[in-house]
């Protein structure tokens, strides 16, 4: 059974393989059933990516008002996966900003620079200010 750790690793991937090609639905199922995500965690996955895809726009501009010198559609596809799953659960859902944030750190320290990381917490501790 997968953590939700994992479950927030295969969104990342699901999101940077959204960006290299269009939606499709039979890739996600495939991916997941290869990656033993199933029942629970399947659904838990799904409802992220597809919270994300669904309000993308809206996560954007949070990103961008947090960003001084950036905008989201500049960063390196990871560090973008990352920052919209953090920006959706701390918008759309009730996991605690502590986790949320502690998730994308230790993704960043996964799968982007060494850099990503204190990046990726900057950004989302200011989203958390300018959502209030």
């Amino acid at each position: 059974m997968a953590t939700r750790h994992q479950v927030r690793q295969s969104v990342i991937s699901l999101l940077y393989a959204l960006e290299m090609n269009e939606k499709n639905d039979n890739f996600i199922d495939d991916y997941l059933n290869e990656k033993k995500i199933r029942n629970e965690q399947k659904k838990f996955t799904l409802n992220l990516y597809e919270g994300i895809f669904q309000n993308i726009s809206n996560i954007d501009e949070y990103l961008n008002s947090c960003l001084k010198e950036n905008e989201i559609t500049k960063l390196g596809c990871i560090e973008r996966a990352i920052l919209r799953l953090g920006a959706y659960e701390l918008l759309f859902t009730d996991t605690p900003s502590a986790i949320v944030i502690n998730e994308a750190i230790e993704l960043a320290k996964e799968l982007a620079n060494d850099n990503s990381p204190k990046f990726i917490n900057g950004v989302l501790d200011t989203l958390i200010k300018v959502k209030k």
